[in-house]
């Protein structure tokens, strides 16, 4: 498997530590080095080039989004910080997320999903597309072990207090995590939340009604207040 090479840029040693044993729980994340400044990162990064990130916005010297503007050529970058009111910014100049302190697992894990793979042979090439080497796959968390789910297997996910069933093409999954979360890390694309206690991949759906959706698992209700949002996700545009 190709892995995303990593920098820690971060002058809190816990906040380091947390992230690095996060990165080592990561099957395609590879950690080159933890740094506790801009200047000893950018000096890093003019000689050995990395994919991500993990960038502190409170350093010394230079600040974190500072930092992040007079780099050329930067890899793909999650901020870190416990200050919420940086994330506009932090957005405005491209960063693939924004992770809150103290940073939790399942949260952490939402935002390495969105990271994008670059084939080795043409990243070096300005302009071309990255091409995704993988498909699409979030972990969770499950008898202390982290394990891979393909999202194109996944039919429905629905919650159970304070578990979720996450029903696939070949078993289902019993997880502990809140629904909420886990929907964060699915996106929007291919997935719907069609009622408090269901999500449903929007490929997986053969028939609907105004009250339930039909998918290879059976029928899953449409919840009153969810309605609206999904019958117009749904129903095709009018031409």
């Amino acid at each position: 498997m190709h892995q995303l090479k990593c920098i820690i840029v971060e002058d809190e040693p816990i906040a380091a530590e947390i992230l690095e044993d996060y990165i080592r729980q990561v099957p395609f994340l590879t950690l080159a080095h933890k740094l506790t400044d801009a200047i000893y990162a950018l000096d890093f990064l003019q000689k050995a080039p990395v994919d991500v990130m993990f960038l502190d916005i409170h350093l010394p010297g230079l600040k974190g989004l500072d930092f992040l503007k007079v780099l050329n050529r930067r890899p793909q970058v999650i901020l870190t910080t416990a200050y919420r009111e940086y994330a506009l910014d932090g957005y405005d100049l491209g960063v693939t997320d924004y992770l809150l302190k103290p940073i939790q697992f399942n949260r952490f894990l939402a935002a390495v999903n969105k990271l994008t793979f670059i084939n080795p042979q043409v990243a070096p090439v300005m302009g071309l597309e990255k091409e995704p080497l993988f498909r699409r796959h979030v972990f969770v968390s499950i008898n202390k072990k982290n394990v891979r789910i393909y999202l194109d297997e996944i039919i429905y996910v629905e919650s159970q207090r304070e578990y979720i069933k996450i029903v696939t093409d070949n078993q289902a999954y019993l997880v502990k995590q809140q629904l909420s979360d886990f929907e964060a890390l699915l996106g929007t694309n291919s997935f719907i939340r069609v009622h408090r206690s269901f999500i449903v991949s929007k490929a997986r759906i053969r028939t609907y009604t105004s009250v339930e959706i039909e998918v290879d698992g059976g029928a899953i209700p449409i919840g009153r207040n969810f309605k609206d949002l999904v019958l117009r996700a749904l129903e095709p545009p009018i031409s």
